[in-house]
């Protein structure tokens, strides 16, 4: 609650100080919000049911335009992490939509941090629930 405290006086002395901070920080916290609102679902009931069971073989770009497309999937999965952290204090389904930016990116240990993020109960249950939703079946995990 003192964290919640201390963002309300920064906001409120950075509105004193400069309102147009404050309206980036506001359009930006809005224009996250409502973009998960819509990219999460989708990416989820997009995703395959056995994603997390299936053997997964990395890609190397041999061609400029895979190498642009990987770059650019990059790009928008470090977007994705940082709204996605945001939305833990700010409006948004932050655990979801780190979990996506993770999924973008491609990094060393990634598989291992998905399935920590996806089997984390009140994630697990969320994903399940959009899917269910969508006449989807549930994701199928390991173990």
């Amino acid at each position: 609650m003192e964290a919640l405290r201390d963002i309300w006086d920064w906001l409120v002395a950075a509105f004193d100080e400069d309102q147009v901070l404050v309206m980036w920080l506001v359009v930006i916290s809005v224009a996250t919000f409502v973009g998960s609102l819509i990219a999460v679902p989708i990416a989820v009931v997009k995703m395959e049911a056995d994603f997390f069971v299936r053997k997964q073989g990395g890609v190397i770009p041999r061609t400029p335009w895979r190498l642009a497309r990987r770059i650019a999937k990059n790009g928008l999965g470090g977007l994705m992490l940082l709204a996605g952290i945001a939305m833990l204090v700010l409006p948004g389904q932050g655990l979801l939509t780190i979990a996506l930016g993770v999924g973008l990116l491609d990094f060393p240990g990634k598989r291992r941090l998905q399935l920590r993020i996806v089997t984390t109960g009140n994630v697990k249950r969320s994903i399940n629930w959009i899917r269910k939703k969508a006449d989807k079946p549930p994701l199928e995990l390991p173990g």
